[in-house]
């Protein structure tokens, strides 16, 4: 199995508006959230297009994620090389393999 760096990536926090949705977190846990990155309905990550508000860099070269202390379960969930990732790698015209 290849082996994804997410630094260089970035795919899965670029893919859909509708992914960093929140579902699991307790009211402590999106506390923690700056209110600049939660959508205007409170329901996830505030997104520009399908970008992710909280994500730095270009998308294939160099990224970060600016809350990555306190990202949220969804965010948390989605690891390298996972159906997750590699739908929103192929997404972009990143290599899968």
């Amino acid at each position: 199995m290849a082996v994804f760096d997410c630094q260089t990536c970035g795919a899965c926090c670029s893919y859909s508006s509708e992914w960093p949705r929140f579902s699991t977190e307790d009211d402590a846990q999106l506390d923690l959230i700056p209110t600049k990155y939660v959508a205007a309905n409170e329901s996830g990550m505030r997104c520009d297009g399908v970008r992710c508000s909280a994500l730095t860099g270009e998308v294939g070269k160099v990224t970060a994620c600016g809350i990555y202390e306190v990202r949220p379960d969804v965010c948390r969930a989605c690891m390298p090389g996972d159906d997750d990732c590699l739908m929103a790698r192929h997404a972009h015209r990143l290599p899968t393999l």
